[in-house]
């Protein structure tokens, strides 16, 4: 009998050896998978690229829904020192409409910086990669090269449509790039990602709570800039704004004043006229950088979308595009800036550098590549008006909340207005009774996150490139 058992033991122990060594290979073998994944999304290297620094890079499409199609692209950037020890930053431009990858990557704070006519790139020495690993995102599909093969799903797209795809594509992405999973990550975006970013955060909270359904996410808290948040604040800080640095006159000012609940859904015709009369002024000069050069007229300007030729009647549709139609673009010092962004993402070699589809729209294969896409912004459903409740209940979750704001951008709230805002409207509510105001460029800032902060950077002189810097 004995050595019947021994036999029986020693074939027992293969079995179990054998088990052991193949789910080993199972495992190496979907790491690997998933390792070949994301390098196929490496960029190695970019048309006009300056050779130093290196950065690390990778683009391509994570697709959110497979059975209509749709798929969104990214750009990501590790960090440029110790990107295993740095936060993860999701960014999301506003609009809606508008490009992650022309404005918040290209202009503003990714490494790069597209150069003048958009032949070359240049290296941006206050790039937020330095401090986090920064992943920019082309959201809802319409936008950038972001791309739906349904054609009625233009016809859907809301705040709620686009929360549900951005939280597909960050679970997605982390399981392509799952080296991150255990990073702090932080969600983060400027003006109609106001609405994008909280109600992202909203979402991955709420799951968060139920693991057995969802993966679970390591967010930490989000990051707003001249964040739409309340129509009521939003338009009333433009309107004083535009007073307080005599874009309008006194006159100009009554008018809107008595005109205007400044509530999107009951603009009246008398509303429609005296805020046509400030926006027809801005028209002259960049709304988004009142200190700075305009863009000549015969070059796409992030200025001249002007409403004059519009024809708004009094209906709850055009009243909320018509109180839109001038936060759509995002500006920087070059109010030219988008001329020399289209031109470089739609030469052909650049597309084949960031593995962009050849086909990445539905209906017209040779659509051009747009820094905001008018179609998303006429067809995009406006149904939330105030994101504030978000903030009461994110905060009472323990979630970091940093909201700055640019002095020299005119459009939403300015800085009196946006300081009574958080505390009047989010901070008494939970209990917090004191506001730490700091400017943008004071050291430790990102890692000194407490609850709710409202960043205010000193004043900008006359031409000065808007930089934004995020130190450590």
């Amino acid at each position: 009998m004995a050595p019947k058992i021994l036999l029986l033991n020693i074939f027992m122990l293969f079995i179990i050896i054998s088990l052991v060594a193949l789910n080993a290979c199972c495992n190496i073998k979907a790491s690997n998978v998933e390792s070949e994944e994301y390098e196929r999304d490496r960029v190695i290297r970019l048309p006009g690229q300056p050779k130093r620094p290196n950065v690390s890079q990778f683009s391509g499409y994570i697709t959110v829904n497979e059975a209509h199609g749709r798929a969104l692209f990214y750009w990501f950037f590790e960090s440029q020192s110790q990107p295993t020890n740095k936060p993860l930053l999701l960014w999301l431009n506003g609009g809606p409409g508008c490009s992650s990858i022309g404005y918040g990557a290209a202009v503003e704070l990714g490494p790069f910086r597209v150069g003048k006519k958009g032949a070359d790139l240049e290296f941006n020495r206050h790039s937020w990669n330095q401090e986090a690993n920064m992943l920019f995102l082309e959201s809802p599909i319409g936008v950038g090269f972001s791309y739906t093969n349904t054609s009625h799903d233009f016809n859907n797209i809301d705040d709620t449509f686009a929360a549900e795809d951005a939280y597909n594509f960050l679970v997605k992405w982390l399981k392509r790039f799952p080296q991150f999973k255990s990073h702090e990550i932080f969600i983060s975006g400027e003006s109609y990602a106001g609405h994008y970013v909280p109600q992202l955060a909203e979402l991955v909270h709420d799951r968060n709570k139920n693991s057995n359904k969802y993966p679970y996410i390591n967010l930490k808290g989000f990051i707003v800039g001249n964040p739409e948040t309340n129509d009521y604040y939003d338009y009333k800080g433009m309107v004083e704004y535009a007073w307080s640095h005599s874009v309008i006159s006194d006159e100009e000012y009554d008018k809107v004043k008595q005109a205007c609940a400044f509530r999107l859904v009951n603009w009246s015709t008398q509303c429609v006229d005296a805020m046509n009369i400030m926006f027809n002024t801005y028209n002259e000069i960049d709304i988004y950088n009142i200190y700075a050069p305009s863009c000549p007229k015969n070059k796409t300007s992030s200025s001249n979308l002007g409403i004059q030729n519009v024809d708004f009647s009094n209906t709850k549709a055009q009243n909320q595009r018509l109180g839109r139609m001038k936060l759509i673009i995002p500006g920087g010092y070059d109010p030219c800036y988008s001329k020399y962004t289209e031109a470089y993402f739609n030469r052909i070699e650049v597309q084949s550098a960031l593995h962009v589809n050849s086909r990445p729209h539905i209906n017209d294969s040779h659509v051009k590549w747009k820094v905001c896409n008018d179609s998303v912004f006429e067809k995009y459903n406006y149904t939330v008006f105030s994101i504030l409740p978000i903030y009461e209940k994110l905060i009472k979750g323990g979630l970091k909340i940093w909201i700055y704001r640019l002095l020299a951008r005119s459009v939403l709230m300015r800085p009196i207005g946006i300081r009574s805002l958080i505390m009047q409207v989010l901070m008494r509510p939970v209990g917090i009774r004191s506001l730490i105001m700091r400017p943008l460029m004071q050291p430790k800032i990102f890692r000194s996150l407490r609850s709710l902060y409202c960043i205010m950077p000193p004043q900008f002189e006359r031409g000065q490139r808007k930089d934004l810097r995020l130190s450590s």
